[in-house]
């Protein structure tokens, strides 16, 4: 039977889309993950306003002030601690050569007694040749005695005084060791405060800083109109002190000349004298402070400077009142104590000007409501308006 043809109908091959929904299913869910995150992430913190910058910086740097002056106390403290521990070591060593010498003078003389064999004075007596002799040598033997009593005693006390001053040096050594600790401490809390100032102005857009520049001009211009204000204020007074002064050398001439009040004018010119002759020695030291302090100008702001070629603001004012032969601490803490209060309106050239409650600055008072200053990190010696930064109070140094 012949084999009949299959009549079936060929199956036709149906090409399915369903990867590409797989893909495209994915990639929905991809986006919507990514959307879902991005709407549930914490808000970027908002950028500070150049003004907050401002301030922000400004504190840091007064932080830094105050850390620059007590690094400098810990410096001079280390300095003056290293001086005396230098001292006592050295006394420490002389003492023990002295007890040396005592040691060696014992030693001879327990080698004498060891020699002579310990021998009671009655057998020596009775073994002696020479009875004459032997109360010679008994003689020389108590003379001998004492010596060696005295070496004894010598040789105690110098024990007992090295001992006394090896311990100061211990001591001392110990609060070098605490003082060089602080000093550290308080270097790296200085460096601490400017990497973050610079921190926060390297941030800031070229925009950004054009408006800070603004900010400081428009400061430091207010500043200059106190300043200015201050200026005329003390010439008005300066100008009625005169005109009194004025007045009253008229009176009394014209009292001398009617025969009457010599005896009170000659009482009172000497008052008169004794006055302008302290404001005209101050005037003189101030004269020399002011020069050194002008030729400064320019120089930069290094904390923990005092000089030659740069210096911090104690550092600056320290150094020009050694030119008028006055002596002031390292810190601004301890200068402030120095001299005469005196109030911000009866400031003369000279004048020392602290700033801040934490007296952490100061400037030296020029005259008009100015003064030279070391002002912070990145600036250079200047003049500028005392009104610049908050004042704490001033002081007369001689």
């Amino acid at each position: 039977m012949p084999v009949l043809a299959s009549h079936r109908k060929p199956r036709t091959t149906v090409r399915t889309t369903t990867p590409a929904v797989g893909l495209t299913t994915a990639a929905l869910a991809s986006v919507t993950l990514l959307s879902t995150q991005s709407a549930t992430a914490a808000p970027a913190e908002p950028k500070p306003a150049v003004e907050e910058v401002q301030k922000k910086v400004d504190a840091l740097y007064r932080q830094a002030g105050a850390a620059t002056q007590e690094y400098n106390r810990a410096k001079a403290a280390s300095a003056s601690q290293q001086t005396k521990v230098d001292t006592l070591l050295s006394d420490v060593a002389k003492r023990t050569e002295k007890i040396n010498e005592a040691r060696r003078a014992l030693g001879s003389y327990a080698a004498a007694q060891y020699r002579n064999g310990g021998i009671g004075p009655a057998a020596t007596f009775f073994l002696a040749d020479d009875p004459q002799g032997y109360f010679d040598q008994s003689r020389l033997m108590d003379r001998a005695t004492e010596r060696q009593q005295r070496s004894v005693t010598e040789f105690r006390t110098q024990q007992a005084s090295a001992a006394k001053k090896r311990a100061e040096a211990v001591k001392s050594l110990e609060t070098l060791t605490e003082t060089q600790a602080t000093l550290a401490s308080s270097k790296k809390d200085v460096q601490t405060k400017l990497t973050e100032a610079r921190g926060l102005l390297s941030r800031l857009t070229a925009e950004e800083k054009a408006r800070l520049a603004e900010l400081e001009r428009k400061k430091e211009a207010e500043a200059k109109e106190k300043a200015a204000k201050l200026a005329a204020r003390q010439a008005a007074e300066a100008k009625e002190r005169a005109e009194a002064e004025e007045k009253a050398r008229e009176e009394a001439e014209k009292e001398s000349g009617d025969g009457s009040g010599t005896g009170s004018g000659t009482g009172t010119d000497p008052g008169s004298g004794t006055g302008s002759g302290t404001d005209s020695g101050y005037a003189a030291k101030a004269e020399k402070v002011l020069a050194f302090a002008r030729a400064q100008i320019g120089k930069p702001y290094v904390w923990g400077a005092s000089g030659p070629s740069s210096y911090d603001c104690s550092g600056l004012t320290q150094a020009a009142w050694r030119e008028a032969g006055v002596t002031l601490p390292r810190t601004t803490w301890d200068q402030v104590e120095v001299g005469t209060r005196v109030a911000t309106s009866d400031l003369k050239p000279g004048d020392l000007v602290f700033f801040y409650d934490d007296i952490s600055h100061v400037g030296i008072y020029k005259g008009d409501g100015m003064m030279i200053h070391a002002p912070k990190p990145g600036a250079n010696v200047r003049e500028e308006s005392i009104y610049y930064m908050p004042i704490y109070g001033s002081v007369r140094p001689a």
